[in-house]
């Protein structure tokens, strides 16, 4: 029989959150409200400083909230201390104990709890083999790789049976090949176990691959929520637009908006964009540089172009970084046709389809 039960996922809930370190001063987090779906894995993603690491802090419990509320299940847990959570938190750092071999290490939250001796070795031996440790179980933590030491933190979360799941930038003392390893087998792990987990990165890239849904924040508050893909294709503002992935944020006028959508003038191109509404006057919207075709001629090219000239192309490998100058300013395009010679100073019409230009909402 399987000692470990990890089906005991519970949903996360903030209700206008709010920290203050300082009673005069700005807050860390500033009235946030969110909701973390049971079985999901929902990333806090955002520059140093933005409040994603304090908000996972105070869910843990290591920090208390100012005013506001936490529930996990339907428990209120703001007042709680972090041993009464029934959350474990995988730490940047791992914090394993460097004096203790893996299976310690693993054991040590049981221990503490003082459950059965026979009832901890069997959890431990199955968080092991779930996590493929057996064969590590008498080794030290400097005699393991970074990959191997990131797995040992997470069994020893694993083996007090969460019913949250929290990491914080779990993958930043990896180098850049192990990173993606790492973080596929925490997403896989994430979905065959349907652990709710809470994951904090700076990393847009990490964001992107692992979540089901993207929390991003910026300067204390939530800028947008979404899916990766509704994030990278649809941001509502400058900040998330520049923020995952590249974005090109030009200047246009919006001549008019209605239900059915928003007409505006991008340099000498009229577009129609539909789904989109927003008042008239000055605006901004946002292009994928993956998503603008360049032309070195336009001869049977049936769409309009905005006129640019090639300042600079880079080989990428894969493809093509071209910097184009416009009336709109400076324009990046990534391009797939490694063939194709290019020269600075040349002519080129830049094409789009308006269903991949986004309006920005500030």
């Amino acid at each position: 029989m399987n000692p470990l039960s990890l089906q005991n996922s519970a949903s996360v809930v903030l209700e206008q959150v709010v920290k203050r370190y300082n009673p005069q001063g700005p807050a860390a987090v500033d009235n946030v409200s969110l909701r973390f779906e049971a079985g999901s894995l929902t990333t806090l993603l955002g520059p140093s400083g933005c409040g994603k690491t304090t908000t996972l802090r105070m869910i843990a419990g290591l920090e208390t909230a100012t005013s506001g509320r936490i529930l996990i299940g339907d428990k209120d847990v703001t007042r709680l201390p972090a041993t009464e959570r029934d959350v474990s938190m995988v730490f940047q750092s791992y914090a394993l104990f460097p004096h203790m071999r893996v299976s310690e290490n693993i054991r040590y939250g049981l221990e503490v709890s003082r459950i059965p001796r026979d009832v901890m070795e069997a959890k431990t031996r199955e968080v092991m083999k779930l996590m493929g440790l057996e064969a590590l179980g008498q080794r030290y933590p400097h005699e393991l790789s970074g990959g191997q030491q990131q797995r040992v933190a997470v069994a020893r979360a694993l083996v007090l049976e969460p019913m949250v799941l929290l990491f914080d930038e779990p993958l930043s003392n990896l180098d850049a090949k192990l990173r993606r390893r790492v973080r596929q087998e925490i997403r896989d792990l994430q979905q065959s176990l349907k652990l709710t987990v809470i994951y904090v990165t700076h990393d847009q890239e990490e964001a992107l691959a692992v979540s089901d849904t993207i929390v991003v924040m910026n300067n204390a508050v939530v800028a947008q929520m979404g899916s990766p893909r509704e994030l990278h294709e649809r941001p509502t503002s400058r900040f998330v637009a520049d923020f995952i992935g590249e974005a090109n944020v030009l200047p246009c006028q919006i001549l008019d908006s209605g239900p059915e959508g928003t007409r505006v003038q991008l340099g000498n191109l009229e577009l129609t964009l539909e789904g989109q509404t927003t008042r008239r006057g000055a605006g901004h919207v946002a292009i994928r540089p993956g998503r603008i075709a360049l032309h070195a001629h336009s001869a049977g090219v049936q769409t309009p172009l905005l006129a640019a000239t090639l300042a600079k192309s880079s080989y990428l490998g894969e493809y093509f970084e071209h910097t184009v100058q416009t009336e709109l300013g400076e324009v990046l395009v990534a391009s797939g046709n490694t063939n194709e010679q290019l020269s600075p100073g040349q002519a080129v019409g830049l094409g789009f389809s308006p269903d991949t230009v986004v309006l920005l909402q500030d």
